[in-house]
């Protein structure tokens, strides 16, 4: 498979080169923030489930739980980057596209990325004492998940499924957060503004919940994130074969296209279930329709041997998971 140059880590023309102050850089490429579309990829099946539980109650969602699940994600999203690099290092020296990163590259060493992952999580960790407790507990569940995931690709064909898993944890979370949306700390201060100096007293029953239509929720994410994975690992493929790592895109390879477009099909018939079963409006079907259409042409466009257009469809599924929030957000409306 002929290439003329490997594809660059991130747009020559990204906000991090191009504005900011040298000594950042490497700080913020170690936390992909040259490449924001990963951010939106994690925070909007947050944005997803808060909308979804909201509509439930013929609500919109909560603009500070979408706050809140925005910054969660960009910490998230920068500690589990700076995590896989400090897992992947070897790798990454291997390969093309990612051998410029700021720990291969020698711009950051191991014990700093640590520091970074620390801070990341720790910042990451006030949030959540924000949400309900189920969403807590959640939350810091998701770090399983997360652990994991560098180590996929050296056990299994499927790393892009348990990417899946993890991406779209936050619509489970976003789900039990927009149920009890009240904190454990901030419901401590209130006791405190109201009773002076007086014991601090918790609602330890509003801790949020889970339903049918957010695990429907959740699991048509696992098959959208699947379907943009495997077409992100098609710029790889020349490389991962040659650093022996394994991902679906290699699995499959000619068959892949078909494949994307199967699991697309399953990824919406979950996400019209999810609408059904939470009996959202009319006004959900049409962005539903939208998003089924922005995945098909996904899937007829892709082509193995085209790792560029691969990288532009794959950014594209910004668009796509956010034609279907609002789509779940206006199911509020019944009409």
């Amino acid at each position: 498979m002929a290439r003329s140059a490997p594809l660059p880590d991130a747009a020559p023309t990204n906000w991090v080169d191009a504005h900011a102050p040298g000594w950042a850089r490497p700080w913020l490429k170690l936390g992909r923030f040259d490449r924001p579309a990963g951010i939106w990829l994690l925070m909007l099946p947050g944005w997803q489930g808060i909308a979804l539980e909201a509509a439930m109650r013929g609500a919109p969602p909560s603009p500070w739980l979408l706050l809140l699940f925005l910054l969660g994600a960009a910490l998230m999203r920068a500690a589990g980057c700076a995590y896989n690099d400090v897992v992947d290092a070897e790798i990454d020296a291997k390969v093309a596209r990612t051998a410029s990163r700021p720990i291969p590259a020698g711009q950051i060493s191991v014990r700093q990325a640590w520091a970074f992952v620390a801070a990341c999580c720790a910042a990451s960790f006030l949030i959540l004492l924000a949400l309900s407790p189920l969403a807590l507990a959640l939350g810091a569940g998701s770090l399983l998940l997360v652990g994991a995931y560098p180590f996929m690709k050296r056990i299994t064909w499927w790393p892009q499924a348990w990417l899946g898993l993890t991406f779209n944890w936050g619509a489970l979370l976003g789900f039990a957060a927009a149920g009890a949306p009240s904190a454990i700390w901030l419901a401590g201060l209130a006791s405190l503004a109201g009773e002076g100096t007086g014991p601090i007293r918790v609602d330890w029953d509003a801790v949020g919940r889970l339903g049918l239509p957010a695990l429907l929720l959740y699991a048509s994410g696992v098959f959208w994130t699947l379907g943009y994975d495997t077409i992100y690992a098609i710029q790889d493929l020349e490389d991962d074969a040659l650093a022996g790592v394994k991902s679906s895109a290699r699995r499959l390879g000619g068959r892949a296209p078909r494949a994307i477009g199967l699991v697309y099909v399953v990824c919406v018939v979950l996400a019209f279930a999810a609408g059904w079963t939470a009996g959202l409006g009319l006004l959900f079907l049409p962005f539903l329709a939208f998003y089924a259409v922005h995945l098909a042409m996904q899937a007829r466009r892709v082509k193995t041997d085209q790792p560029r257009l691969a990288l532009a469809l794959f950014n594209s599924n910004v668009w796509a998971a956010a034609i279907l929030f609002a789509g779940i957000a206006l199911g509020a409306v019944q009409v």
